[in-house]
């Protein structure tokens, strides 16, 4: 894998992540809320399709079927976009369920792809980091914009919001399980090719696991928790001020984790 997988990756598990959490809000947030959202994700597929690797194409193999299944995502969030408060709505719950299936298809097949070896274990781990990674970054930036969106409907219930703010904890806390799960194996199990993954982490260029851990990890436990909180005594804006935070440290720990899988093969 190139450095041009790190972005695409990401690109890829923000956008399916966004598309995903829709399901989560209720349509009282608006048809604007919901419009912006699938727009937002469906931007961020459509360049991630652009600046996709060389090899990410059509094919028989985990990558290529990742690829259809990517390309199945984009058009139907697309069309639900298109169909938001106008003719065929009713049809708009089968296209968002289309784009959030074939968006978990095309994460699962990239996950296959990107394992470093063909042993079931691995292959899974490969598979549930990257569908955390997707929850993780979708949950926060839904959260994020959801907590904004009280600015345009003050008249929501702050429930809506502590239901976003849960999914963002839950999601949080199954990344660090995953991480630390990929770690045991990276050290304990794994051949890795060069001086191993040990000692990786204990060099110089371990610098970036710690800031990892620091920024994608560790920030985000603290922030939801402080999240949580001021979502429970109803001051939406202090949570959405902490959720712009969050949602910044989520993107810098997400982006250096793909980063490490490329230096290291290793998908932490």
């Amino acid at each position: 894998m190139t450095l041009s997988y790190v972005l695409f990756l990401f690109l890829v598990h923000l956008g399916v992540g966004i598309i995903g959490t829709l399901v989560l809000v209720p349509r009282v947030a608006g048809v604007q809320f919901f419009r912006f959202n699938a727009g937002f994700g469906a931007a961020l597929l459509l360049v991630a399709l652009a600046l996709r690797p060389e090899d990410v194409a059509l094919g028989t193999g985990a990558q290529g079927m990742a690829f259809a299944a990517l390309i199945t995502c984009t058009g139907a969030i697309l069309v639900y976009w298109a169909t938001i408060g106008r003719v065929l709505a009713r049809l708009r719950p089968i296209w968002l369920w289309l784009a959030v299936v074939s968006g978990l298809g095309a994460v699962i097949g990239q996950g296959l792809a990107a394992a470093p070896d063909d042993g079931a274990l691995v292959a899974g781990l490969t598979v549930a980091s990257f569908l955390t990674s997707t929850a993780l970054l979708g949950g926060t930036s839904t959260a994020m914009i959801l907590g904004h969106w009280y600015l345009v409907l003050p008249s929501m219930d702050v429930s809506l919001l502590q239901r976003i703010v849960k999914f963002h904890i839950g999601s949080t806390a199954l990344r660090i399980l995953v991480v630390a799960a990929i770690v045991w194996w990276a050290i304990a199990v794994a051949e890795i090719p060069g001086p191993g993954f040990q000692r990786y982490i204990t060099s110089l260029d371990g610098v970036f696991f710690w800031q990892r851990v620091l920024f994608g990890l560790l920030g985000p436990v603290v922030l939801a928790y402080m999240t949580w909180e001021t979502a429970k005594i109803r001051s939406t804006q202090s949570a959405t001020g902490i959720l712009y935070v969050d949602f910044f440290t989520v993107i810098v720990g997400e982006v250096l984790a793909k980063y490490i899988l490329v230096a290291t093969t290793v998908p932490v």
